[in-house]
């Protein structure tokens, strides 16, 4: 079978212009910025956590829903750490979202749940292996999450990742991770992606909530200030390395490490350390403080100014275009 016959575009699939979905960023993300990314002719999700409660998230996506006409989407954190998933799960299907896409746990309910509701799944993977699991699950499409994404990053380039998991699946492959332009788009779409998730970029957006501190230091740091932490989620996770970071480390200290490996508790404790990261990125992301734990990925390299999205994408569609 020739894989590549198969497979459909994501602009096919979603029926949007530009294959490029705007990424789901947590405490970033939020419905202005999906209406200006339907606006501009690509997607945009938004990570369920980013509501407190799950009536929160219905009324959201009916707010976009009644400004826009267009595809969006949800992510949800699919493992035992989100207490709210199965309700997240439910409003998703009952609101008919374009699409979710999972991440940090089997997508196996969420799927059958989704698809029962006509809404397309897309899953988070970084290697062949959960590639290979999820679309014999049903998956819609695959977010192959690479070495250089912002927030949880995988293990291999965008270089290796994409041709491995191309000759294996038949569903599409949405590249995560490396791309700040149009022109590291164009790469991957030529490598064989069949399109493309962005987030870092548009945390410097006018659309954006966060701080302008946040938004500042995406424009002041670049790709080589980005470092990995284990002490927000206890999976490794990029941030920006501000004083603070260098101060407090980026690894767990044997208290930490031990009760996350333990059997009886890890899953409470693994929980709890999500929870006080969160909190702490929530705390740095919306205040001026020196506790600085700024989330973000390398292509913060090609941030220059805070900018409304509708001139980010305007540019990025630009620079696609150029030979």
């Amino acid at each position: 079978m020739n894989l590549q016959e198969e497979r459909i575009t994501l602009s096919e699939m979603l029926g949007i212009e530009f294959p490029l979905i705007v990424a789901p960023m947590f405490l970033v993300s939020n419905s202005a910025m999906v209406i200006a990314a339907i606006k501009s002719g690509v997607t945009a999700a938004i990570p369920a956590l980013n509501y407190r409660t799950v009536e929160e998230l219905r009324h959201t996506i009916r707010s976009i829903k009644e400004q826009v006409n267009g595809p969006f989407g949800i992510n949800l954190i699919v493992n035992k750490s989100n207490f709210l998933y199965k309700d997240q799960l439910a409003v998703c299907c009952e609101e008919k979202v374009s699409f979710i896409i999972t991440s940090l746990g089997s997508p196996d309910e969420t799927i059958n749940e989704a698809h029962k509701a006509g809404v397309k799944v897309f899953c988070d993977v970084v290697n062949v292996e959960y590639a290979k699991k999820v679309e014999e699950l049903g998956a819609d499409a695959i977010i192959a999450v690479n070495k250089e994404a912002g927030g949880h990053a995988g293990p291999f380039s965008f270089e290796q990742l994409i041709p491995q998991l191309k000759e294996v699946c038949s569903i599409p492959v949405i590249s995560a991770g490396g791309a700040g332009n149009g022109y590291e788009i164009k790469e991957m779409i030529e490598l064989g992606a069949d399109g493309v998730s962005v987030g870092s970029i548009f945390i410097a957006s006018e659309e954006s909530d966060v701080s302008t501190e946040y938004k500042e230091a995406c424009v002041q740091y670049g790709k080589d200030d980005i470092v990995l932490t284990t002490k927000l989620s206890g999976s490794p996770c990029t941030v920006i390395n501000t004083e603070f970071v260098q101060k407090t480390g980026t690894k767990q200290n044997r208290i930490e490490k031990f009760l996350s490996k333990n059997k009886r508790i890890k899953k409470w404790f693994k929980a709890f350390t999500f929870f006080k990261g969160m909190k702490k990125l929530q705390n740095a992301a919306f205040s001026t403080t020196y506790k600085t734990v700024w989330c973000a990925g390398p292509s913060i390299e090609h941030v220059k100014s805070i900018r409304p999205i509708s001139e980010m994408i305007d540019e990025i569609k630009r620079e696609y275009g150029e030979e």
